[in-house]
């Protein structure tokens, strides 16, 4: 498996991902309608125009997706059980088609799971910043892992 097993998560390490990612109008509005979200903002170029923005805004939940996603191939990939919550999520910065995001995933904690056996916790910080190095997104992130001690059972 491409991603990490349990035991290979050291807290306070910082992983800076490879992969990076430009936004583009068509992400945004395919997006945006896929989930049922006619905010005006995403979708409608004239009405973003009149506001403090003057252009459309990415919509934030495809921003957090981009920003997970990135960083599934160097942590969880095939590795993880699921996800267990996310907290602390916020967006200080816009997004606007055309952005480049890259991101970094800090290792906040690792331990095994006390219910679980062969699994455990590890909780992530994700951070996503654009080309000009701003951050536009983070949040914490709680996933089950598989521990290598028990990889035969995948």
């Amino acid at each position: 498996m491409a991603g990490r097993w349990l035991e290979e998560f050291r807290a306070g390490e910082v992983i800076h991902h490879a992969i990076t990612r430009t936004v583009t109008e068509a992400d945004n509005v395919g997006f945006s309608v896929q989930t049922m979200n006619p905010q005006p903002l995403h979708i409608d170029r004239h009405f973003a125009e009149a506001t403090e923005w003057g252009q459309p805004l990415v919509n934030s939940l495809l921003t957090l997706g981009i920003m997970i996603g990135i960083s599934v191939h160097e942590t969880t990939l095939g590795t993880t059980l699921g996800n267990l919550g996310m907290t602390d999520v916020s967006f200080p910065a816009p997004v606007f088609h055309g952005d480049t995001l890259r991101v970094e995933t800090e290792v906040i904690s690792a331990r095994p799971s006390r219910s679980r056996p062969g699994q455990g916790v590890v909780v992530f910080e994700h951070r996503a910043c654009k080309q000009d190095g701003t951050l536009v997104a983070q949040c914490r992130r709680s996933a089950l892992m598989m521990s290598s001690l028990d990889k035969e059972a995948v």
